[in-house]
């Protein structure tokens, strides 16, 4: 599994508008795109940034969906971020909701790729 990491400043008092574009038009834009498996949305707590965390399938689908779908969910949040976003794009070790820690330590593939 993998995870892709973005992480925008936003405008300022906009954290509220943040959460509501990623419910109505982030998330339906990812589900579009094989391989997604979850999105979460956090905010610091001082509001100046946003992190997405996006869990695809695999590298493969992560990698897709940046050359295929990444810009369309920045034009969604262009009213809410204040400058370009970073991306990281990491391979998932340990996940409570995925069960990823206990595969690896038994040697198997954390995700089934069928």
């Amino acid at each position: 599994m993998f995870a892709r990491i973005v992480t925008m400043p936003l405008k300022p008092g906009s954290t509220s508008e943040y959460a509501k574009a990623t419910e109505k038009d982030v998330i339906p834009l990812l589900r579009k795109h094989k391989g997604f498996m979850d999105q979460i949305g956090l905010v610091t707590a001082d509001g100046k940034s946003a992190l997405g965390i996006s869990l695809w399938d695999s590298k493969e689908s992560a990698e897709a969906y940046s050359r295929s779908g990444y810009a369309d969910v920045m034009k969604a949040l262009d009213k809410v971020v204040a400058g370009p976003a970073q991306l990281q794009l990491c391979e998932v070790t340990n996940s409570t909701a995925h069960k990823i820690a206990a595969a690896l330590a038994a040697g198997a593939s954390p995700v089934s790729r069928s």
